[in-house]
């Protein structure tokens, strides 16, 4: 296991940072900020905010709750465990359930991702655009777990296998500088030897509140962002979400160390990572006239504008996100629909970000280098 500085809460922490830790004041488990909901921190458009997130794989009841006693089980030494994991444990078995105040109760042991906020921007209103940018993130700690639960993942009727309920994995950082680094996990229970594999950290949540005082549920995805659970969105990435509320009252979580798309299993290389992002507000008119009218996440990276596509189904996942890449396409470049549908046909991959999330999300990697710089 790589040797690294643990990330405890609030410890180094560049000076004069914003900072915003997870906390049973700061995080809801299992659930979403709405717009009932009021913001732990507001911040100016473009300002810069460090956020510690914290992983749910460890704390959750299937695990036995005890994160202190889960990780020691697996080698990693007290002072190694995160505070804020033992304090969101410890408030919800003290409580003598899944209610603690907010952290709002969660529908069966898994679904209970972890989210760190609601931000609010200041002056954002339903019709703009909230830009997430991902300047940079790191490691908390040199380990996480990757699961498959309660019939759940890709292959549900398959997996688990035996008659257990849950298998939890156990995977460990083996290196990491300057933003990369190599992971891995052993071959068998036990096993000395490794597969080893690519580290690509980034959030699988990012949203904004839904409309309304009904906090949705962390796990399907929406056009709000939420569980959308693309790997893309690591540092000098950028989420595009419609603001649905005054303030826009953003969050983030369930960070991952790295992540196939398809996320086949039910969850990836889950593990704790200090994030440091920063939020801008484009107004309607101008979100309009650079995207179109977005109906739901765009991300984009140096290379690529990335358009989603989100359904129950995963066919109509596909549609929605051809569909959405048309109509950017249009917008962006003046291309026909006709020649932009032949365009993506040639050049362009459908990716499926993940499978196990009640709702599929499937995104597009449009590369921008092909247009030359032609905007609109």
């Amino acid at each position: 296991m790589h040797q690294q500085t643990i990330l405890q809460p609030g410890s180094h922490v560049p000076d004069g940072a914003t900072y915003l830790p997870t906390s049973v004041e700061t995080a809801y488990w299992g659930r979403l900020p709405c717009a009932a909901d009021r913001a732990v921190l507001s911040v100016d458009p473009g300002q810069e905010v460090v956020v510690d997130t914290l992983s749910h794989e460890g704390i959750l009841e299937d695990q036995g709750g005890d994160p202190l006693a889960y990780f020691a089980e697996r080698g990693v030494a007290e002072n190694a465990v995160l505070a804020d994991a033992v304090e969101l444990a410890g408030a919800r078995r003290s409580l003598l359930g899944d209610r603690v105040p907010g952290l709002p109760g969660v529908a069966g042991a898994h679904g209970g991702h972890v989210v760190t906020g609601p931000i609010e921007v200041r002056g954002a209103r339903p019709g703009d655009l909230l830009a997430i940018r991902v300047l940079a993130t790191e490691p908390r700690v040199p380990y996480g777990v990757i699961s498959n639960r309660h019939g759940r993942g890709a292959l549900p009727d398959e997996y688990p296998a035996g008659g257990v309920e849950s298998v939890s994995v156990f995977a460990e950082v083996d290196s990491w500088s300057d933003g990369a680094g190599r992971g891995s996990l052993p071959l068998f229970e036990g096993s000395d030897r490794t597969v080893g594999f690519d580290l690509h950290p980034f959030l699988g949540i990012m949203g904004v509140a839904a409309a309304g005082d009904e906090r949705p549920h962390s796990v399907p995805p929406g056009p709000f962002g939420g569980n959308i659970d693309i790997n893309l969105l690591g540092a000098g990435s950028t989420l595009y979400l419609p603001v649905q509320a005054a303030g826009a009252l953003a969050y983030v979580g369930d960070p991952h160390f790295a992540q196939g798309d398809g996320e086949v299993a039910l969850t990836a290389f889950e593990a704790s990572l200090r994030v440091r992002l920063s939020f801008d507000l484009i107004p309607a008119s101008d979100a309009v006239a650079t995207f179109g009218k977005l109906a739901g996440p765009l991300a984009e990276t140096a290379e690529f504008l990335v358009p989603t596509g989100l359904d129950r189904d995963l066919d109509v996942a596909v549609q929605n996100c051809v569909r959405a890449a048309i109509a950017l396409l249009e917008v962006r470049y003046g291309m026909s629909p006709a020649h932009a549908y032949a365009y993506l046909s040639a050049a362009t991959d459908f990716d499926i970000s993940q499978v196990v999330d009640v709702v599929k999300g499937v995104h597009a990697k449009i590369r921008k280098a092909d247009f030359g710089g032609h905007e609109r």
